[in-house]
């Protein structure tokens, strides 16, 4: 039975069990797009890739990336998670600390910084990843979306600024909270972000608030995803990017900084943690990964 090497990640974060889990099949060629989609139901993780040969000149491969439902163009930690795991088992190496994923979305870049593990991690769990945001694109809900995005958050919505769709290939509705306390203390309606993300054609909702003066990290994010079947988001690389791109975009590095921490996943048990550096030209999302489960997948 012909059978594929196998890494499961936790991403942003060095300690096992922790983070976003992703699951990588590292040897994906043969395999079509309904095998794809249903080894992904199988594993019943929010993302699991696929490595192939790159078909771009500059790729060092490429990534099919799948929720248990559909495939995506793009997504943050699972583009982490897999160049993690293909690093781990020596299969790419870095140029001048870089790599570049081909994916559906087009050509990412991916730097790699070795050591200042958070945890208790070395070697190749001390490595840090950072993926180069997609260029975004921005869209304005209307007041009667806005409306509804009140109502399904059970809170009064901050309309200035005010939230916005945020386009990376993933599409992240974005919108701040008044605290960190906020975003934690949110039960969403799921059903009607459903309706609203029919509606948008987004992938789900983002939302983020500050953390007091001296904490750990300066803001708290949650991602919810229930059209895709992901009703929360362990930890969401494509969503602390397009948070980062919504500070940008709305003039609220002053406040928040260029360079910040976001916590993610204490909601539900799965603490991470992802560092952004936002600048004129370029935004970048990275953190730790550990693998946890390592093996061979029968294909």
């Amino acid at each position: 039975m012909p059978s594929s090497a196998f890494q499961q990640v936790d991403v942003f974060t060095s300690v096992p069990f922790l983070g976003n889990p992703v699951a990588v099949v590292l040897e994906a060629d043969g395999l079509d797009s309904a095998a794809m989609q249903r080894i992904a139901r199988w594993t019943n993780l929010s993302e699991t890739t696929f490595v192939l040969p790159p078909t771009r000149p500059g790729a060092d491969y490429r990534l099919r990336i799948f929720t248990p439902g559909a495939e995506l163009p793009f997504a943050g930690h699972p583009t982490l998670g897999s160049a993690y795991a293909l690093l781990r088992a020596r299969r790419i190496t870095p140029r001048d600390g870089r790599l570049v994923q081909e994916c559906a979305a087009g050509l990412i870049t991916l730097s790699v910084e070795p050591g200042g593990s958070e945890g208790d991690g070395d070697g190749d769990d001390a490595l840090a990843l950072m993926f180069d945001l997609p260029r975004p694109t921005f869209s304005a809900l209307s007041a009667a979306q806005q409306d509804a995005l009140e109502a399904l958050l059970g809170q009064p919505l901050c309309r200035d600024p005010a939230p916005l769709l945020v386009d990376v290939g993933p599409r992240w509705v974005v919108t701040e909270l008044e605290s960190a306390a906020a975003v934690l203390a949110l039960q969403p309606d799921l059903e009607r972000l459903k309706a609203l993300d029919t509606e948008l054609c987004s992938t789900g909702l983002t939302v983020f608030g500050a953390h007091p003066p001296g904490a750990p990290t300066q803001i708290e994010v949650r991602s919810f995803a229930p059209l895709h079947g992901v009703p929360e988001d362990p930890v969401c690389g494509s969503g602390n990017g397009c948070v980062a791109a919504y500070i940008r975009q709305q003039g609220l590095t002053g406040r928040i900084g260029r360079r910040c921490t976001a916590s993610q996943g204490a909601a539900i048990g799965r603490a991470g943690r992802i560092h952004l550096t936002i600048e004129d030209d370029a935004i970048r999302v990275g953190g730790h990964s550990v693998t946890c489960v390592e093996g061979r997948l029968a294909l």
